[in-house]
């Protein structure tokens, strides 16, 4: 399993529908709003860790 590195949650990386390639790494979201969220500031959430979902999410 991998942790989404937006909102802490653990993702398969065989069935994630929501992934990014950052800095020669694959990171596996739950959703689209922590994919979004991850490419708008992607080092923010690498150097703090997860945050909780983000606020535009319903």
């Amino acid at each position: 399993m991998a942790t989404d590195p937006v909102c802490g949650m653990e993702v398969d990386p065989s069935t994630a529908q929501f992934k990014t390639l950052y800095k020669g790494k694959i990171y596996y979201f739950c959703s689209s709003h922590c994919k979004v969220a991850f490419e708008k500031d992607p080092e923010t959430y690498l150097r703090e860790g997860p945050k909780g979902m983000p606020e535009h999410h319903h």
